[in-house]
């Protein structure tokens, strides 16, 4: 029986959210899985079945990170078996990849089927290429490249090529980065599960995916792990991992490990009904944050990303709200790496019926009375101030002078006399 690890992008030199902070979470990340789940865990191999980086481009830094995670299988004696994904392989002009340079180096065993009837071609240890690995522990490893739109006629050719293998290892495994359609919305491009039954018939006992960052298995056969860590928040309500999987003579056993090293990601939702005053929306926030730290969905120390999603209807300008203070307050009061602050809210609409006869100054009224009752401010005034600016606009057009005309506007926007405000020369009156 073999163990083994199976993991799929691992995106090293992820740099979303301009954070250097997030971009080393990802090293963390794959040493820590590396620790439990290969040295630990004592597996014979691992494969990592493309997108280990995130770019075909990276920094010395991204590779050193590449270099120190591989070393440390390489002193356990682990070897590591791996194909390229969409991300890492070739840059545009070049001949190579960075993980070519990494096999080239003896840190992993990058598989690459050739062209035409020389498809596969078994590993050989000297010149580090191969489209195929027998390993001692008696499974064959068969690569694959990335092949975007082409991917339905690659395996016809794959699966030919298997059946005319020498035969070998009792237990045959196919890495193939590319996704199956029904596992996440919006991905055009999918397989179906029947383009994929030729690489069944010729032998294949374990598929192991990449390319979709979401954990799924099909019928005991296709597994994909997901990513080891979350690309963007919603992600972050994804089941993804590492597999740790047995393989005995094409019986496959893969359990999903996903206790290790990651950054807690927490999304969090506030609906207006537009009856907030702006002044009241930095409390409820940090209200609706307050119970997250109390229900400990948030602990501050571990440094969260978090994301707050403001919705609904505000009853005035929604511009009025300064979003950018808001969202550094809230990231201060939680401890967050990163807050994410998504404003998607409408103004409150209102439409007075007008009949169809009504005349300029009708409509006007009602279209100024409108405007105000979207406003939570001047609501209660609305027909009052609506009759005032009608007034100031008609003063304004006749040529009143300016000083008279700003004496109006205080007159119109200043608050009517309450009883409780009255004086005791009022009351006797």
């Amino acid at each position: 029986m073999a163990k083994f690890l199976h993991i799929a992008d691992v995106h090293l030199g992820f740099d979303r959210y301009n954070s250097k902070v997030r971009t080393t979470d990802f090293f963390h990340t794959l040493w820590d899985v590396f620790d439990r789940y290969a040295i630990q865990a004592k597996v014979d191999f691992v494969v990592i079945a493309g997108d280990l980086f995130e770019h075909r481009m990276i920094q010395p830094a991204i590779l050193n990170q590449a270099q120190l995670c591989l070393q440390q299988l390489q002193a356990a004696e682990i070897p590591v078996v791996a194909i390229e994904g969409n991300h890492d392989n070739c840059p545009y002009g070049t001949k190579t990849s960075w993980l070519r340079y990494l096999s080239d180096w003896g840190l992993l065993k990058l598989l690459e089927p050739g062209q035409g009837e020389d498809l596969y071609t078994p590993w050989n240890d000297e010149t580090k290429r191969g489209g195929y690995i027998d390993l001692d522990c008696g499974v064959r490893v068969l690569g694959s490249s990335w092949y975007g739109a082409a991917a339905p006629k690659a395996i016809e050719q794959i699966a030919q090529a298997m059946i005319e293998l020498p035969s070998g290892p009792s237990s045959n495994i196919l890495l193939f980065h590319h996704g199956l359609e029904g596992q996440i919305a919006r991905y055009s491009g999918a397989l179906r599960y029947k383009d994929l039954l030729p690489l069944k018939e010729a032998g294949v006992d374990y598929l192991g995916l990449g390319h979709i960052h979401k954990h799924y298995a099909v019928d005991n056969w296709v597994f994909n792990p997901g990513s080891l860590e979350a690309n963007n928040v919603e992600e972050g309500t994804f089941e993804r991992g590492a597999l740790l999987v047995d393989l005995d003579n094409g019986k496959v056993e893969a359990q999903l490990q996903t206790d290790y090293r990651q950054r807690p990601i927490v999304r969090l939702s506030l609906t207006l009904r537009g009856q907030e005053a702006l002044e009241d929306i930095e409390g409820l926030a940090f209200q609706i944050l307050n119970q997250a730290i109390e229900q400990k969905r948030i602990t501050p120390a571990r440094q969260p990303i978090v994301e707050l999603r403001i919705e609904g209807q505000v009853g005035f300008d929604r511009l009025e709200l300064d979003t950018r203070k808001l969202q550094n307050l809230l990231q201060n009061h939680c401890g967050a790496l990163i807050f994410l602050l998504k404003y998607d809210v409408d103004n409150v609409a209102y439409g007075t019926p007008l009949a169809d006869d009504a005349d300029r100054h009708q409509i006007e009224r009602e279209i100024f009375t409108d405007l105000l009752s979207a406003n939570n401010v001047y609501k209660k005034r609305a027909p009052n101030l609506a009759a005032g600016l009608i007034d100031l606009k008609e003063r304004q057009l006749t040529g009143e002078h300016e000083e008279t005309l700003y004496t109006l506007v205080e007159q119109i926007l200043t608050p009517p006399a309450t009883s409780s405000s009255q004086t005791p020369s009022d009351h006797s009156r």
